[in-house]
């Protein structure tokens, strides 16, 4: 059976997803895995609604198995996101090929880029860069522009990014998966523009936070799960609700404990330090630290990490367990192959963890204590224990 993997956030799940997903099942894949971020994403933020609920989702629009990205890997940067997700798959031992949304769709050109960002030069003239005072992304673009000016452009598109990053992982860890691209159909990321009824999933959480209607750009199975979700108080989820508990938080942490957090060097810890003791606000915080150098997506980031208490330890090597959220009866069929083929434990429930070592005990109680915060981001908060309570979803 020919295995496609998907690593996807679903904030929430939209026509994008649902096409990007009908494209890879056309390129002939059988079933579809997906690697879904938990509570909180990429861009340091609380997800819009509830991983199960998310999962549901997929699960009803052309997904087999969503296994979660635990946070250490999901609330990160680019690099360290891909490298979380890509080891997932590679665990699995059942994954073909690596399905990716992509502005340019061209398999070719983005191992070329993905090959020039280990090359030596490039990596030299990035530290040349950064010394200048540049920020990563730019840095590396310009360093790459330097020896690979033809294919540097498609760095600056947010999943050719991401590919970029997939592809590299797959080459570095000598990967038998296949890197297949989607081209991205209808807005751009972060567009706040409609194009029939596609919309950037960016804008598609404006519209839920404005109380207005986003099921013409949902599919209708997605789109009723997002009402019942709606009508139960668990969506959306917003910052806003963990405002205050966040700025009280770091105003009690010295900039060494901020220096524990992922992704800070170069003294970011007394910028953040400095910007907390002023702010009253989250966006007033992240405006003080931000710099040329500092990207707000990074400010973010590490901000949300300090108040969650993920530390740059947690996210050193692979995620250690493959944690299952939801199947459909195909996916049950991989879940049998994965018991002689997966080189992680499977973790169908919380007891699971029990039998795992100390660093897959850390991860969970870390993931548990942070879906208890997720809990007071929802309209109508939930109770703490969700992580030990929630049922793996079964769809049709």
């Amino acid at each position: 059976m020919k295995t496609a993997g998907i690593i996807a956030e679903y904030n929430p799940f939209h026509n994008g997803h649902a096409h990007h997903i009908q494209k890879t099942r056309d390129a002939g894949a059988q079933a579809v895995v997906c690697v879904m971020s938990g509570c909180f994403v990429q861009r340091g933020e609380p997800a819009v609604m509830l991983p199960k609920a998310r999962a549901e989702m997929a699960l009803k629009n052309g997904a087999d198995l969503v296994i979660s990205l635990p946070l250490p890997w999901s609330c990160a940067g680019a690099q360290t996101f891909a490298h979380g997700a890509v080891s997932l798959f590679d665990a699995l031992g059942c994954v073909d090929m690596l399905s990716f949304g992509s502005e340019c769709g061209d398999i070719k050109v983005l191992k070329q880029a993905a090959s020039a960002v280990d090359d030596y030069a490039v990596r030299e003239n990035l530290k040349s860069n950064l010394l200048l005072g540049m920020n990563f992304a730019s840095a590396r673009q310009s360093a790459i522009e330097d020896i690979s000016p033809e294919v540097a452009h498609i760095l600056s598109n947010p999943n050719d990014t991401l590919a970029v990053e997939y592809i590299r992982e797959l080459m570095l860890s000598n990967s038998s998966i296949e890197p297949f691209a989607v081209s991205r159909k209808g807005v751009e990321h972060d567009s706040e523009k409609v194009s029939e009824s596609y919309a950037s999933a960016s804008l598609i959480r404006s519209i839920l936070k404005d109380d207005k209607d986003a099921s013409k750009l949902i599919p209708q199975t997605a789109a009723d799960i997002l009402k019942s979700e709606v009508s139960k108080g668990q969506a959306p989820a917003d910052i806003s609700r963990l405002e205050t508990a966040i700025l009280a938080k770091l105003r009690t942490m010295s900039a060494e404990d901020i220096a524990k957090s992922p992704d800070v060097s170069e003294g970011l810890e007394n910028r953040i330090y400095s910007a907390v003791r002023e702010a009253t606000s989250l966006e007033e915080l992240y405006s003080l630290a931000k710099t040329k150098r500092y990207s707000h997506a990074r400010i973010r980031r590490v901000v949300m990490n300090t108040f969650l208490g993920v530390t740059s330890k947690d996210c050193e090597g692979e995620p250690p367990y493959i944690r299952v959220l939801g199947f459909t009866p195909t996916g049950r069929e991989l879940l049998k192959t994965m018991k002689d083929s997966a080189s992680l434990p499977i973790v169908m429930r919380a007891a699971d963890v029990s039998k795992l070592g100390e660093r897959a005990k850390r991860i969970f109680s870390l993931e548990a204590a942070v879906a208890d915060i997720f809990a007071l981001a929802l309209p109508k908060p939930l109770p703490c224990g969700m992580e030990y309570t929630g049922e793996i979803i079964m769809a049709d």
